[in-house]
């Protein structure tokens, strides 16, 4: 094929030399070379296609019609959208070698198999091009031509796109067209047609199992014998015994759901030995409504070939089946024939798909209300900060003010935890030895865990150090205590165990695949009731708990995750029924000093800081935040410019007599965000300072941009120390 389109390529590129193609016998030669190529690509038994330079088809030859539909004046790509990820590209490259060259062919692979895609440049604006199916069906057609069953493949037009060996020796050629081959036509599945064999016409039992793409796999058994023979075969199974082997899962159903015969595909993937006699809602589950009432709707002609997804029963019920019903007719009477398709991967990957789509939901979700809450946080205690510093703690409101202030504290940790499992929380990495932060907690963890349960901790005496936030991997390690502790209501071991691991190539656990390089574990185990299979790997889902109602929120393991990956650490978890549960952390190992995190400062060492000088611009939306961190700089000594967004901060910015030392800007605010109006002032003003508050995460809004020199963040909830500290520590 591709040596005639060449051919034709080098007499259409002769003709455009010759002036003489300007004639009228030039124009008609020209007409009878393009009919040639219609007439020969039309008797083409693959696919072809006839486009110009945009790639929009001007012909397609009918086995492309019966493959991929009507698409004249529609670009090439949409024949391979249902096929391939970015059809645009492979063809652009094909065309293009093309033009170089005069003709391109690339084997291309997909899941369903692989195919040949060829081009021919016909002439400098038309291009050929061919599907060579082969491949695509290599293995298909080996599978079919194994079957002494006679098979067709048919297009949406009744064009013959394959018939196996059986099917050519029963008729004594490949047909084109079902038309002299079965009558009558249309041909309806389960109904007896007349097959024009190599012998003569023969009466058959015909078949047909709907595919994709509009195809369609067309078997002729048997016809069913009038009466029993003495094995009773066709009587009474209508030639089921002769698709036994077929590769497809088929299932004969009575008008009232009994199952009178199945092949061995069927019985298999329902994981029954045998049918004979069960009821079709005896292996099928998950309609939402009764199988009889759609057995009688496909029976009554309404809902054939709409397929359902359902679920199997007993053993099976982790197996998810497309199921489709035809009704049909036979000499033993009406009775459904239902296809099968195990979609189980399917499933499992939608599944997967809308978990994830869930967990971000919850993640947005979880950032917005902390933002929300870590504003009003910042409120309450830091106008509680500024009542203590009018109140000496022998007042009687003193107390009272202190128990505000801690229970503010206490609030915005329950916000970190709801940041955790979003992965949107405040770090302060540092250089940790895991050995002396859990020893600083074994008191916490073993008042935590109660007297009939206890713990036990060894080290590797050569621990390596990592890098991680103290405070959150102490909420981390409680988390998982608390939970070995509630595993075992009867008393028992907690073994936490610290090692160091070398993995000379990278490991593949789960989900996850652990690079190689030196890594630190910490292994909590216990010997408590274990997670049963079917929920291991559910455990790190927010809201997901295994404890009764009322005994646990959720939120535990859901916490650890999050910390755990924001870490750039790993966990995995092992648990077996009845014998326990091991968590194993890795960190990477750590030996580069790390910057430490800015000292809390306590609010009676308030006084010790000394007075400011200098110009703050405060933008903040919100007015309490606004209020308190105004009252906290000025009492500090600074002269302080409010704006309430950042347009009203570039407006105060346009006096070039305005002297301003300093920028404490929230991040996220209606109109301009604080990054992008602190970046176009600092055109101006290079040599400003930059102070970033949020209620969000800082990677919030760095992640992928440039950082502005002369910035750092504060995270909300901020106290009124940590706001005067961090801008003494900016302007000096």
């Amino acid at each position: 094929m591709a040596a005639v389109a060449t051919s034709l390529l080098g007499v259409k590129k002769m003709q455009s030399d010759d002036s003489a193609t300007t004639s009228y016998a030039g124009k008609r030669q020209a007409a009878m070379w393009e009919n040639a190529i219609n007439t020969l690509i039309a008797h083409d038994l693959d696919p072809a296609f006839l486009t110009d330079t945009d790639g929009e088809i001007r012909f397609s030859n009918p086995a492309a019609q019966a493959r991929f539909g009507d698409l004249f004046e529609q670009p090439l790509a949409a024949a391979f959208d249902a096929t391939l990820a970015n059809p645009e590209a492979v063809l652009f490259r094909l065309q293009s070698k093309a033009n170089v060259y005069g003709a391109a062919k690339e084997d291309i692979v997909t899941r369903r198999g692989h195919f040949r895609l060829s081009v021919v440049q016909i002439t400098d604006g038309n291009y050929l091009w061919r599907i060579d199916e082969s491949g695509e069906n290599r293995q298909t057609a080996r599978a079919a031509d194994t079957l002494a069953l006679p098979m067709l493949t048919i297009g949406n037009r009744d064009t013959v796109l394959y018939a196996n060996d059986a099917m050519k020796r029963l008729l004594g050629s490949r047909p084109r067209r079902l038309t002299g081959v079965i009558d009558p036509l249309p041909i309806q599945s389960g109904q007896v047609h007349v097959v024009e064999t190599v012998k003569g016409p023969v009466r058959m039992l015909i078949s047909v199992i709907r595919s994709s793409a509009g195809r369609s796999e067309v078997f002729a058994l048997p016809a069913p014998r009038q009466h029993a023979t003495a094995s009773g075969d066709y009587a009474s199974h209508g030639g089921w015994d002769a698709i036994e082997d077929l590769p497809v899962p088929l299932l004969k159903i009575s008008p009232d759901g009994q199952i009178t015969a199945s092949n061995r595909e069927s019985r298999h993937l329902l994981g029954r030995e045998t049918l004979d006699g069960a009821h079709f809602s005896d292996v099928i589950d998950g309609l939402g409504r009764p199988v009889q009432e759609w057995l009688r709707e496909v029976m009554a002609g309404h809902g054939g070939y709409v397929s359902q997804f359902l679920r199997g029963r007993g053993d099976r019920q982790s197996t998810f089946l497309q199921v489709t019903l035809n009704a049909a007719e036979s000499d033993d009477g009406a009775h459904l024939i239902a296809v099968l398709n195990d979609v189980t991967e399917l499933k499992t990957l939608e599944a997967q798909f809308v978990q994830s789509q869930k967990m971000q939901a919850i993640g947005q979700l979880a950032g917005g209300v902390a933002h929300d809450f870590n504003n009003l946080l910042t409120a309450i205690s830091g106008h509680c900060d500024l009542l203590l510093l009018r109140h000496d703690p022998g007042d009687q409101n003193y107390g009272d003010l202190v128990q505000i202030n801690q229970n503010a504290n206490r609030a915005a940790s329950l916000v970190g935890q709801l940041l955790a499992f979003s992965r949107k929380q405040n770090l302060k990495p540092q250089q940790l030895d895991l050995r002396e932060a859990i020893s600083d907690m074994t008191y916490l963890l073993n008042r935590l865990v109660g007297e009939r349960v206890h713990l036990s901790v060894d080290h590797d005496p050569d621990l390596a150090p990592i890098k991680a936030d103290k405070r959150q991997l102490e909420q981390v390690m409680m988390n998982l205590v608390v939970n070995a502790r509630d595993a075992m209501p009867d008393g028992g071991e907690i073994r936490v165990t610290t090692e160091n691991i070398a993995l000379e190539e990278p490991m593949r656990s789960d989900r996850a695949v652990v690079p190689a390089g030196e890594y630190v574990a910490v292994h909590v185990s216990d010997e408590g009731t274990g997670i049963a299979p079917d929920k291991l790997g559910r455990i790190f889902e927010p809201f997901f708990t295994t404890k009764h109602t009322g005994e646990g929120t959720g939120l535990g393991l859901s916490t650890v995750y999050g910390i755990i990956k924001q870490s750039g650490a790993y966990v995995f978890v092992e648990s077996e029924v009845g014998r326990g549960s091991k968590f194993t952390l890795l960190f990477p190992s750590h030996d580069l000093a790390v910057a430490d995190p800015l000292p809390a400062v306590a609010v009676q060492a308030s006084l010790a800081l000394h007075q400011g000088d200098g110009v703050v611009l405060l933008v903040e939306d919100e007015a309490p935040v606004r209020s308190f961190a105004t009252r906290a700089l000025q009492m500090r000594g600074y002269t302080v410019l409010e704006a309430d967004c950042a347009e009203t901060a570039l407006d105060l910015l346009e006096d070039p007599d305005l002297g301003v030392d300093i920028f404490v800007t929230d991040v996220i605010m209606p109109g301009k965000d604080g990054p992008t109006w602190a970046r176009e002032a600092l055109v101006q003003r290079p040599d400003t300072k930059v102070i970033f508050v949020s209620g969000y995460a800082e990677d919030a809004f760095t992640d992928g941009k440039d950082t502005i020199a002369n910035s750092v963040f504060l995270p909300k909830p901020f106290s009124l120390n940590e706001l005067i500290e961090t801008v003494q520590r900016q302007l000096h």
